[in-house]
């Protein structure tokens, strides 16, 4: 993460200020400002002015009004989105400490400002030659103490740290990172946070014959490799482990199916975003240290159209025995996703979660303002992640998992093909995962959401980090 974030018991008579305040208290104006500028602050605030900027002789104060019109999540959202917006503002005075105070009446959500201005700090520049003169100007973000609790920070810290590295991973390209990278870098993280990394290589993936990895990886000169992360504290409320499944196709070229869009393979770095985001949940998971026994697997390849790759026709047998009939190459995440999701079976998982970049057919529905889900959970736990979602403002939409789409997957020569037609593309995806699974299952498509083309607020151009904030939110309150 690009900002440092610290809680200050106090502060001094040199330090910028920002300010959060209603629109109509301002007891809090004597012990800062003078009885001008609490005229001028007045005034702002009767005008509906988002923010005041008050220059005094040794520091900048900042008045952020926020107002109080929506719904909980949009008050909240409103919020982040308000924390990113004043970052034009610290950059133009070249402010690089700010101290936060909360002088709202009522509310406070001040750890929300903290998180869009934090956010949407990030910067990827690991390649600039001038990454120097390109860095924020803001570097630290200093909170009130008596306005936060110390543990709250904690937790949110953990969670916008992992969201960048799920960034960070996003926007890394193939020529650094291959499948094996990947594999080293998830390493690296569990050994810095405290989960455990197993990484299997292409000689054990054959011998557990995942199939589905293996003809997908066939087009390509570098091998595949299948992660297992495990967070599993000596506390974990639950007995049987929440496993989060990725899928990690480091890069796309639709393989033999090439695709044949213009300027669609342009991003296709990104088409290992639901493993960036398993591997951004672990490392929340494991920074905050919550009670919860939880995996990741994360399959990792790319798919090429190399001269053994993969055709439309071949038939191949998956990890569990089942084959399918391949009809289009650029339908392989499903066939990376189905062994993981087979494989989940060895654990006697609680609960299986698998993000993806699946279907273009979910960015078309819902645009990237949304997340694609389906699933058989039942027992509330489709309202609880919903709540997370709402939460912090990663929404999800629900799509059926009729037994009608089932018939859109049958084969003439094998168990089921990998594609079900021009409709209901992401629903049909959904229901091939289905067939791997035989536990409480969700699937979560994030081509929508995971890669933008624009930055979104405090989302930033390319790699979003999304759903790490969503999954840490619903592990934490997962026992309650």
């Amino acid at each position: 993460m690009n900002t440092k974030v610290s809680v200050a018991k106090s502060f001094k008579q040199n330090d910028h200020l920002l300010i959060l305040a209603d629109v109509k208290n301002f007891e809090w104006t004597k012990e800062l400002v003078s009885d001008s500028e609490k005229s001028f602050i007045k005034k702002a605030a009767k005008d509906d002015v988002p923010y005041v900027f008050l220059p005094q002789i040794n520091r900048y104060i900042i008045v952020q009004f926020l107002h109080k019109k929506g719904s909980p999540a949009e008050l909240l959202e409103d919020t982040r989105v308000a924390g990113n917006d004043i970052l034009a503002l610290l950059s133009h005075y070249k402010i690089n400490t700010i101290t936060i105070l909360n002088r709202q009446k009522k509310g406070n959500n001040i750890l929300e400002y903290l998180e869009g201005m934090a956010l949407g700090n990030y910067k990827f520049l690991k390649y600039f030659k001038d990454k120097k003169e390109k860095e924020s100007c803001l570097k630290t973000i200093r909170i009130e103490a008596k306005a936060v609790d110390v543990a709250e920070v904690a937790l949110l810290k953990a969670t916008m740290e992992a969201t960048c590295v799920a960034r960070d991973l996003v926007n890394e390209p193939l020529s650094y990172l291959s499948a094996e990278k990947f594999s080293e870098e998830i390493v690296k993280q569990g050994k810095a946070n405290g989960f455990k990394t197993t990484v299997f290589r292409k000689k054990k993936i054959e011998t557990l014959k995942m199939g589905g990895i293996l003809a997908v990886n066939k087009g390509s000169s570098q091998p595949p490799t299948f992660n297992i992360l495990d967070w599993h504290p000596s506390n974990a409320k639950n007995k049987k482990p929440i496993i989060l499944v990725g899928k990690g196709v480091v890069y796309d070229t639709g393989g033999l199916s090439l695709k044949p869009t213009a300027n669609s393979m342009d991003s296709m770095k990104s088409d290992m975003a639901g493993a960036a985001t398993v591997v951004g949940a672990l490392i929340a998971i494991s920074k905050a240290k919550l009670p919860v026994h939880v995996m990741g697997l994360i399959p990792a390849t790319d798919n090429r159209p190399g001269k053994d790759a993969y055709v439309p026709g071949d038939v191949i047998r998956m990890h569990s025995g089942s084959t399918v009939e391949v009809l289009n190459t650029d339908a392989e995440g499903r066939l990376i996703l189905a062994d993981a999701l087979h494989y989940a079976k060895k654990f006697d998982p609680e609960l299986v979660l698998d993000f993806a970049t699946l279907t273009g057919s979910a960015a078309k529905a819902v645009g990237p303002e949304a997340i694609c889900f389906m699933g058989n959970v039942k027992n509330g736990l489709k309202e609880k992640i919903n709540r997370s979602g709402d939460a912090v403002y990663e929404r999800l939409v629900e799509f059926p998992l009729w037994r009608e789409y089932g018939d859109y997957l049958k084969s003439n020569i094998a168990d089921l093909k990998n594609l079900g037609g021009s409709s209901a593309g992401m629903i049909t995806a959904g229901k091939f995962l289905e067939h791997f699974t035989d536990y409480p299952w969700l699937h979560f498509d994030i081509a929508g959401t995971a890669y933008l083309k624009q930055a979104n607020s405090y989302r930033p151009k390319e790699g979003t980090g999304v759903g790490v904030r969503l999954l840490f939110d619903f592990l934490k309150n997962y026992n309650s």
